[in-house]
């Protein structure tokens, strides 16, 4: 309930940073275009994120024959879901995701990488966290929380070029804070990232906590992050920041993240928080 209550205050600060943006750059005007561009954002993030997001890692669909498919079938059942669709990503780093909608229009996608590295009770643990995912909606949370901090970025770049060319959208009259401008071209997608790196953490420590549930063990889990983060550091995965978010271990990078800015908490913290399930 907690983690419920943090997730939807998060988000509605999200919504109103995003008609703040509006309001300040555009006035009244503004105000009702940012609000039609952050919904316009969120339905098309509704309904295509899963087919963009598995087309974007050349994820192939597999069935009953296989290991990941097997082990996806057995949870979904024991966890009352619909069973959803398997995908293998054609990659030698380790991790997985969940995708879809809702419940009834799932995806889960797992590595060539993971399923090499990690044995069943692991791979128990892994797919039982998406599967957690599922299940409380986390999918479309993220999507949304990315998909508006995308539309703040875009907004404000869009700012920044307009104020570069002598642009804008209010009159003279309401224009008279140049300093109240700026600020909220530089502050609101930083403020954007940090509000959906925030959700994002908060479900994903309620996702092991719900995997070690429908597991009914949190060591399969515990294992498996730990070997996905070693592996990972070794072999690391090409992945688009926009997408960071839904794998279960942020994908390492050269450059890495500020970890106030990271979508997922420290593995340490999670495998300390899961622990105190057992």
């Amino acid at each position: 309930m907690a983690n419920g209550m943090k997730t939807a205050l998060l988000l509605g600060l999200m919504s109103g940073l995003v008609l703040l943006i509006g309001e300040t750059l555009g006035g009244p005007n503004g105000l009702v275009m940012a609000f039609g561009f952050a919904v316009l954002m969120n339905f098309a993030s509704y309904w295509f994120s899963d087919k963009i997001v598995l087309t974007m890692y050349h994820a192939q669909p597999v069935g009953r024959d296989h290991r990941l498919y097997r082990v996806t079938e057995r949870l979904a059942q024991r966890a009352g879901l619909p069973m959803p669709k398997v995908y293998v990503i054609p990659d030698a780093s380790p991790n997985a995701f969940a995708t879809g909608r809702n419940p009834s229009h799932a995806a889960v996608a797992a590595t060539e990488g993971i399923l090499r590295v990690l044995n069943e009770n692991e791979l128990e643990g892994v797919i039982a966290h998406e599967l957690s995912h599922v299940k409380h909606r986390d999918i479309l949370i993220s999507s949304v929380a990315a998909t508006m901090a995308a539309a703040i970025m875009m907004v404000a770049r869009m700012a920044q070029y307009a104020a570069l060319f002598g642009g804008g959208g209010r009159d003279d009259d309401d224009r008279g804070n140049p300093i109240g401008l700026l600020l909220t071209v530089i502050l609101a997608p930083i403020a954007a990232m940090l509000i959906q790196a925030a959700i994002s953490r908060s479900r994903e420590f309620a996702a092991d906590a719900g995997a070690a549930e429908l597991v009914g063990s949190p060591y399969g889990l515990v294992d498996a992050l730990k070997t996905i983060e070693t592996e990972s550091r070794r072999e690391p995965l090409d992945a688009n920041p926009a997408t960071a978010h839904m794998f279960i271990i942020k994908p390492f990078s050269v450059a890495g993240l500020l970890s106030v800015f990271s979508t997922h908490p420290p593995t340490e913290q999670r495998i300390k928080a899961l622990l105190h399930t057992a």
